[in-house]
């Protein structure tokens, strides 16, 4: 249960970086919960004035993460950054959301479950590719909040272990540009196909 709804279907989210902006599209049939709460927290504005507090490119390209509400300008003391989830207001609790991967020919995500069955992982629907967009979180499976990480390259060491619920589809070139402590300086559902259309690529 919840006091967000789970996506439908694709939206699409434009991010505004410092080095650029990037369109995102949200998969709301494969993973319905983390996409409902990716939305959700876009549009409480949790992600603008934000950083990617972690890129990883050495030795091999691996992630750009970002999402700490922590992170918002003006900076806290050092010493604290990556450490933040979303905690809502109504409650004074950080959110936390389950593992939720779905499978080929399954109705239904599965939740709260690693896949580790080399079957079950050939039929993984969403799979870690450049510029997928995974749900970060910490050991435990179920602590997503509102960190996400975007791949840098094809990552199957992942897949079936973090949840897997966008892609970046317009801009692959921005996260070539993105360092630690740049900033996302918006992010906002694109509702109008105006906007899709006047964005430079």
């Amino acid at each position: 249960s919840s006091n967000f709804k789970c996506l439908r279907g694709k939206v699409l989210v434009m991010m505004v970086t410092n080095k650029g902006r990037m369109i995102i599209e949200l998969n709301g049939n494969s993973a319905p919960l983390t996409a409902g709460n990716f939305v959700n927290l876009i549009n409480r504005r949790v992600y603008d004035r934000t950083s990617f507090h972690r890129v990883i490119r050495e030795p091999f390209p691996f992630i750009i993460q970002g999402g700490d509400p922590q992170t918002k300008e003006p900076r806290p003391e050092k010493g604290i950054i990556g450490l933040g989830n979303f905690v809502a207001p109504s409650t004074g609790k950080a959110r936390f959301i389950p593992l939720e991967i779905k499978l080929k020919n399954e109705e239904i995500p599965r939740y709260k479950e690693k896949i580790t069955n080399p079957i079950a992982l050939r039929r993984i629907e969403l799979t870690h590719k450049r510029g997928s967009l995974g749900m970060a979180r910490e050991e435990n499976i179920n602590s997503g909040s509102s960190q996400f990480y975007i791949a840098l390259r094809p990552l199957p060491e992942l897949d079936g272990r973090y949840s897997v619920f966008g892609k970046v589809i317009k801009g692959l070139n921005i996260l070539e540009e993105i360092e630690k402590d740049d900033l996302i300086l918006e992010a906002y559902i694109i509702d109008d196909k105006k906007k899709l259309l006047t964005f430079q690529y």
